[in-house]
């Protein structure tokens, strides 16, 4: 019996041997390529955080499942006919092939199992295995023609385009939604000081010079009187405004308020200095004669550096700092603040703060963000003028900030300080207990103005979106940007047009008055004879049109020829490309950042692109494909995206052909 047993385990072994061989070897050999293909992507820096399968790869496991299943088929039916076949005694053994003795005997379950086997191999070659390794081969191969492109070489930056992952190549001919962010994306991320309001007075500047808004009166061509320094500040009381006539007293509480509104400027920051050279730095009034090679500023935030080098240029000039000091000179004269805290920014709060000790011994509180998020925690200053001005400053496309200040008592001081030390060493809940600490510091804020900084649009980005809509793509800019600056940079990029009907989804206070807002922008866009609407929606009304309205929501959106999200989270970006992935349609999505703040939608989408920007490399290495300009897009998708979406199209329709005619 045992001898017996061991016959029809060798038998079986010998019938499953080849199937064995022949499906280890296919898998083999695809293992091995993906495995170089993975190998050689690692040791590139290739990788793709979000584990993203292109649709044709999808499409094709569905294929090989269901060829999977017809060759299982076949050979239990095969099977079954040959017994069938063989129920009649001159069929079981024909004189040609006559059974042996351990034949006879063997169990007809064991020779079911080996019949079936013997007809699995016979019929093996249905399972196209190389298919996966010529694929993976083609898309790794083909990915290098995206790298070799001159047209997507950046020739200032001397960056070409990278592949983080061959495995989305063809998925660049099939998108239908891009979802792009607004600053270092659309525009150069290079800001430059434009215009600021201190105390409800609007400045610009013009060769460095702060010139109050307003023509003097004595200058019959309307020429601007120049605030050219602090001891000039008497020329103020010759304009015509009479807001601008001031007494000595108010005189020199408006030079006070100036230099604390530049102090601050240059204070609250994380700008690092190199190459300094202290001598002949702010040794004029409001001016300094610093020459570009003297002093380099190097900030994580344009924002911040472009703040701090006009505030060099007026005369206030931060010089260098330590872990306990940060040193500026006014006007020539060297001034060392203590560095006593830090409250870093965060999405959440929308703004930053320093705690520094004056050389008088006085404690301050310098803080600056968002208008949303700082004129909300002010008891003072021009609070209602510096709103308007700051709503002016965005109409014309400018990025702002709001500037407060508090000063603290010693025993203000004191306790903000033990409230530090607990939630920074707070063992558990640490992230909470220090947002709620910084909730408690940042309040009773005193508003001392706002500034505007300009970033100007990149090369071709209205010629690029415009050939995306031609192409049936819709475009939506999400942006945490104030709504009138991005809704001014959505009309000066192209992203709106004059002739679009723009709708807007803003300020919503409670998720009834969403709801009906959805259903009269629905109603207007099936009245109105519009052949294109854009909807502007901020993160509040977002936030409330999500929660419980997701398919009105939805519905307007897509009647939309463009849509723009402003005053956006980080994770809101990431929710509404999810939003759209998961709608019945289910397109393909694209979404392009440049910042750490854009990887979260980087990732949720099905290709994400990275700007090589001045923002760090996070997007740029989070991402599927990294560019260097928006505008080389067009060529990504209309182009490269197409080959590949025909090359491997006709590559896996030739293999199923080649199955079919074996």
């Amino acid at each position: 019996m045992v001898f017996k047993l061991q016959i029809l385990a060798f038998r079986a072994f010998h019938i499953l041997a080849p199937v064995l061989c022949s499906t280890l070897t296919k898998f083999c050999f695809a293992g091995v390529a993906v495995y170089t293909g993975m190998e050689t992507k690692m040791a590139l820096n290739y990788k793709s955080k979000s584990q993203k399968r292109s649709a044709v790869e999808k499409s094709m496991n569905t294929f090989l499942i269901i060829y999977l299943i017809i060759l299982i088929s076949e050979a239990i039916i095969s099977t079954i006919l040959k017994y069938t076949w063989q129920a009649e005694e001159k069929w079981d053994e024909p004189w040609y092939n006559q059974k042996t003795e351990h034949q006879r005997n063997s169990s007809k379950i064991l020779r079911f199992i080996s019949d079936f086997l013997a007809f699995l191999v016979l019929y093996n070659f249905i399972i196209p295995i190389s298919l996966y390794v010529t694929v993976e081969m083609q898309k790794f191969l083909g990915s290098f023609f995206i790298g070799w492109d001159l047209d997507l070489y950046h020739e200032e930056s001397d960056q070409k385009a990278q592949v983080n992952t061959s495995d989305l190549n063809e998925e660049l001919g099939q998108v239908e939604y891009v979802f792009t962010d607004k600053t270092g994306t659309l525009t150069e991320n290079e800001m430059q000081f434009r215009e600021c309001s201190i105390n409800g007075m609007k400045y610009q500047e013009i060769n460095g010079r702060l010139v109050p808004e307003g023509p003097t009166p004595d200058s019959s061509e309307g020429d601007l009187t120049y605030l050219s320094g602090l001891s000039h500040l008497n020329n103020l009381s010759h304009l015509t405004s009479s807001s601008f006539r001031t007494s000595p007293e108010n005189e020199t509480e408006l030079v006070k308020e100036h230099d604390l509104f530049f102090k601050a400027v240059s204070l609250c920051h994380t700008v690092q200095i190199s190459n300094v050279q202290s001598e002949c730095i702010g040794d004029g009034p409001w001016q300094s004669n610093l020459a570009p090679s003297q002093l380099e500023y190097y900030a994580s935030s344009p924002d911040e550096k472009a703040l701090v080098e006009a505030a060099a240029r007026i005369g206030i000039v931060f010089i260098g700092n330590s872990e306990e000091t940060m040193e500026i000179k006014t006007l020539g004269k060297l001034e060392r603040y203590k560095l006593l805290h830090i409250l870093e920014f965060d999405s959440d709060r929308r703004r930053m703060s320093v705690i520094v000790q004056a050389p008088s011994g006085e404690k301050f509180l310098f803080a600056k963000g968002a208008e949303s998020s700082i004129l909300p925690k002010c008891i003072g200053g021009e609070i209602e003028k510096t709103r308007i001005h700051v709503d002016e400053f965005a109409l014309k496309g400018l990025r702002t900030l709001c500037i407060a200040y508090r000063q603290f008592t010693s025993k203000e001081y004191e306790a903000i300080d033990r409230r530090l030390f607990e939630a920074r060493t707070a063992l558990q809940q640490r992230e909470e207990k220090l947002a709620d600490t910084f909730q408690f510091i940042e309040k009773d804020l005193i508003l001392l103005g706002a500034t505007a900084v300009e970033d100007r649009l990149q090369d071709k980005v209205r010629e690029t979106i415009e050939a995306l809509r031609m192409a049936g793509i819709k475009v939506w800019v999400l942006t945490g940007d104030k709504h009138e600056t991005a809704v001014s940079v959505s009309l000066s990029c192209g992203h709106f047009h004059r002739t679009m009907n723009i709708l807007e989804l803003t300020n919503q206070k409670s998720d009834n008055e969403c709801a009906e807002q959805l259903r009269q922008l629905s109603r207007r866009i099936t009245e109105d004879h519009v052949i294109q609407h854009g909807l502007v929606v901020d993160g509040t009304s977002l936030s409330l049109a999500l929660r419980e309205h997701e398919k009105l929501f939805m519905e307007v959106c897509r009647n939309c020829s463009a849509v723009l999200c402003c005053r956006m989270a980080p994770l809101q970006k990431a929710k509404v490309i999810r939003l759209i992935k998961i709608s019945p349609e289910k397109p393909i999505t694209l979404a392009v950042g440049d910042g750490a703040n854009d990887v979260s939608m980087i990732q949720e989408a099905h290709v994400g692109i990275g700007i090589m920007g001045k923002e760090g490399r996070q997007a740029a290495r989070n991402s599927d494909y990294a560019i260097a300009r928006f505008k080389f897009l067009s060529k990504l998708l209309f182009v490269h995206g197409h080959f590949y979406y025909i090359r491997i199209a006709t590559l896996v329709q030739y293999f199923f052909y080649k199955v079919s005619f074996m």
